[in-house]
């Protein structure tokens, strides 16, 4: 296979959310992980917003109103209406959507907020485990001709495609256990995102009506995430497909269609079959961290002439590709040099932590090892307060954070970085205690 032939080799460069306000800091490094909480990886801890789930919750949630049964039995007979109006069938509606059931824990967890952010290390090693990564070799071998036709079909190889099925799902061992319909019609009712919420649920009202899948066997997360890779129903109507030829799009119970149907999403997204999704990279010690962020961009040869190396010390590729540099847990931690296809996977999930762990889980399992820079384990845990003060203080030293939000993303980094080089630190953009002590933050902010 070209990819396992390929990827550790200095030429080889490879590798959906409907997502509803997205804001500039939205990222994984939150607590619980936002949206992904109770959809992908409940399943170990999910990610906050995913191509398949497109949950934000970097708006401070409004407080929760009483959504009443009657509320809700008016609601329906709105939304049947659009249904109809929509050219769903009668049969549809009224083997599902009539039946639809009014679920008032699926608009808490919409509005939930994560109380402390989590680190890039407590992320990742939850996440790129012996245990997955040993999964995906099995199931790399066990489904090597599907995953060889998906790949010269699509190309996408297949350890990216088993990278993405770990995290979403744990490669199938949790789907979500809340009838989509029901969950989709509750969130459609609140007046938080009804109209978001309004739209997918005539799109999974398709779905059910392309006989795809029966109304009891639609389940899902509690945002309306479904199958193998935890689609919404707009991204299945636009990118599962047949692939094993029974005339249906099943994502929950056909491999080869849940599989291809990942690969044909990437695809869609812009994915480039000449190009891996980044790797570990060692800088000297002089670097300029201001050149680091995702916004940064630069020819590998550019990167070279700042020092950059690959994490063995072997010098990058002599490609022209375009890369950014990030650095996750700070310049203690270890470093990254990513491609086009990294920004690929931000738009299945909008989070640079999501992203690292697709493209290290998807090395692995290709036979890569490990980090050979772990992040360090004692970053600062800040709770939610904590982070909008110190953006509250970023602001008022004229260092742009946006509307504080709490939570640490890439503009919160960027003017982190912008203060350290103020004040003669290393601009690594990393919200250390020495940066917390300046800002004024409080030494409890610190506890895990």
């Amino acid at each position: 296979m070209k990819y396992l032939r390929n990827l550790l080799s200095v030429t080889c460069c490879m590798s959906l959310v409907a997502c509803a306000q997205v804001s500039d800091k939205t990222t994984d490094q939150t607590a619980t992980n936002n949206s992904n909480s109770a959809v992908s990886e409940k399943r170990i801890a999910a990610a906050p917003i995913s191509t398949t789930q497109t949950v934000s919750t970097s708006q401070t949630a409004p407080a929760l109103t009483l959504l009443t049964q009657q509320d809700f039995s008016k609601c329906l007979v709105e939304l049947t209406t659009k249904a109809k109006a929509a050219g769903v069938s009668s049969k549809t509606i009224n083997n599902s959507l009539a039946n639809a059931k009014l679920n008032m824990q699926v608009v808490q967890l919409d509005r939930k907020q994560p109380e402390f952010t989590t680190s890039f290390a407590d992320y990742f090693n939850r996440r790129v485990t012996a245990q997955r990564v040993n999964e995906g070799r099995a199931l790399l071998s066990k489904h090597h001709e599907l995953l060889m036709r998906i790949e010269q079909q699509y190309g996408v190889p297949a350890p990216y495609l088993l990278a993405f099925w770990g995290l979403e799902t744990n490669f199938g061992n949790y789907f979500g256990n809340i009838p989509v319909v029901d969950s989709l019609a509750t969130l459609a009712c609140d007046a938080r995102r009804s109209a978001f919420f309004t739209t997918e649920l005539i799109n999974a009202l398709r779905i059910l009506d392309a006989g795809d899948i029966s109304p009891n066997k639609m389940i899902g997360s509690w945002a309306g995430a479904m199958g193998n890779f935890q689609f919404m129903p707009s991204s299945f109507l636009q990118n599962a497909v047949d692939f094993d030829g029974d005339h249906k799009r099943d994502l929950w119970n056909s491999k080869p269609d849940a599989l291809a149907s990942a690969a044909n999403f990437l695809r869609n997204l812009g994915w480039r079959a000449d190009q891996r999704w980044g790797r570990e990279v060692k800088l000297p010690r002089d670097f300029p961290f201001l050149e680091a962020g995702l916004k940064n961009t630069k020819a590998t040869n550019e990167w070279r002439k700042l020092g950059v190396m690959r994490a063995d010390n072997a010098a990058l590729p002599t490609t022209e590709f375009t890369a950014s540099l990030l650095v996750p847990a700070g310049h203690q931690g270890p470093a990254f040099l990513v491609y086009d296809n990294f920004n690929v996977i931000m738009r299945w999930n909008r989070s640079e932590f999501y992203a690292i762990a697709v493209g290290q889980l998807a090395d692995q399992i290709a036979g890569g090892g490990k980090l050979l820079q772990p992040p360090p384990e004692d970053a600062p845990r800040l709770h939610r307060d904590q982070v909008i003060a110190l953006q509250e203080q970023l602001n008022q030293k004229g260092f742009n954070t946006g509307t504080p939000d709490g939570i640490l993303g890439p503009g919160t980094r960027r003017a982190i970085s912008e203060f350290q080089h103020q004040q003669g630190m290393i601009a690594d953009g990393f919200p250390g205690k020495e940066v917390l002590g300046l800002l004024g933050i409080a030494p409890d902010a610190n506890k895990r």
